[in-house]
């Protein structure tokens, strides 16, 4: 037998619980086939019966039939989530952030994840280059979906170059595939100055209209400079005038589109409207926030979030200081929601700092790349009240750890001050600063 998953976790009340399922037992078929991955699981979980054949850990094998409704969850985890091996990219963009990282921090950072099962499971971006015809095969068989690609450029010779792969021209070709299968996509370009700008922004965006309307979403984002360039394709940062020409071609695409599929398709990030000195656009343009993990109408969201829930309360004289730590990208956005705070909550003062990456480079503005220790330095100058409040991106996932290692725990005791992690929403924000 192939494939032996190992099951890590039995919830409790769960189908699998109740047919005596436990940690440590193995998965080997389900309806007589192999599982060679999540994709397979899931597939076989949707049918209302399911014969499971399981290996305890004495050896013995149980064959388990299983009637249940429709798509209801047998309630158990694998040790893997994948339940195989992640795979890694093998490209070598020109933009990649992860080759810009300083040696000697935590090994998983340094992991670049190019597999299309995170893409579906997590919304992660893949290239398509590590995609094989069977996983191609897989995702239009299952009718996985969404998809999301790093698209880059259209100009195979171009995507190559800045990718470094070879094949990563022919990559796009698996976009067709996708597109007649019928499976929704979003897209994403890393933009480079004098790389994939200009025409040849205008010659992607429109390649990509033919993809409409299963290609439901394209963010143009700008390329993240870190100061750990050495020996790496040199790259400018952009200007505000670069900014506005970025924004005029999408602005003209967005036109172009909307009035035939009613969706506003291409997305620029929010750095762009801040570094064109332009408002950002009304929350109905951004077709109901697909983009928000590449900072696609986060602080729009952000502002309205908070605005309604401010409209909600009835407002009191209570006085309360703190501070509220963030990245310069957020900072006066952040200080203009302090302010509108002040008709209701007149002795609410909240000292919002933007803090300067040191550790990354100044190029580096957004707060889910602040260290612990720039955070630290910086806050011992400024601090004010007896609060800190951070975004919860600034830490790992459901952990108290920042990028460099140091944890929460240290940032209280440097400090000496109670640290309020703010979960990203705009009621959260406000909750968070009235201690609600």
């Amino acid at each position: 037998m192939k494939h032996k998953h190992v099951i890590s976790t039995v919830h409790p009340g769960s189908i699998a619980e109740e047919m005596g399922i436990e940690p440590g037992d193995r998965l080997l078929t389900m309806n007589g086939n192999e599982i060679e991955d999540i994709f397979d699981y899931r597939y076989y979980m949707e049918d209302e019966l399911v014969v499971l054949l399981i290996e305890k850990e004495n050896g013995e094998q149980w064959e388990l039939e299983i009637e249940k409704e429709e798509l209801e969850d047998l309630g158990m985890d694998f040790e893997q989530g994948l339940m195989d091996e992640y795979r890694s990219c093998h490209n070598k963009c020109i933009f990649c952030f992860i080759d810009q990282m300083p040696p000697g921090m935590r090994e998983t950072l340094y992991f670049k994840d190019d597999d299309s099962r995170l893409s579906f499971l997590q919304g992660n971006y893949v290239t398509l280059t590590n995609m094989s015809e069977h996983d191609m095969q897989r995702i239009v068989k299952y009718h996985l979906e969404p998809i999301n690609i790093s698209f880059q450029t259209t100009n195979p010779e171009l995507r190559c170059r800045m990718l470094h792969n070879r094949f990563a021209g022919d990559a796009l070709k698996k976009v067709d595939i996708l597109y007649q299968a019928g499976i929704e996509m979003n897209g994403q370009i890393v933009l480079c100055k004098g790389f994939n700008d200009g025409e040849e922004l205008e010659r992607s965006i429109r390649d990509l209209t033919k993809y409409l309307p299963f290609l439901r979403s394209v963010s143009v984002v700008p390329v993240g400079l870190s100061k750990y360039r050495d020996g790496l394709e040199p790259l400018e940062p952009f200007t505000k005038e670069d900014a506005n020409q970025v924004l005029d071609i999408i602005y003209k695409w967005r036109e172009k589109v909307y009035p035939e599929y009613g969706i506003h398709f291409i997305h620029a990030s929010d750095e762009w409207y801040i570094l064109a000195e332009r408002e950002l656009p009304d929350e109905e343009q951004y077709d109901g926030y697909l983009q928000l993990e590449n900072g696609v109408g986060m602080l729009r969201l952000l502002h309205d979030e908070f605005m309604e829930a401010l409209e909600k309360e009835e407002g009191d004289d209570k006085e309360r200081v703190m501070s509220m730590a963030t990245g310069r990208l957020a900072y006066p956005y952040l200080l203009r929601l302090v302010q509108a705070m002040k008709d209701k909550f007149p002795n609410v003062h909240v000292n919002v700092v933007p803090i300067r990456n040191d550790f990354f480079g100044e190029l580096i503005t957004v707060s889910g790349l602040i260290t612990g220790q720039d955070l630290m330095s910086q806050m011992k100058e400024q601090m004010q009240g007896e609060r800190l409040l951070i975004p919860c991106n600034m830490l790992r996932i459901d952990e108290d750890v920042f990028l460099d290692d140091y944890t929460t725990d240290d940032v209280e005791k440097t400090l000496q001050v109670k640290l309020n992690i703010v979960k990203s929403s705009g009621q959260d924000l406000l909750d968070a600063i009235l201690e609600k």
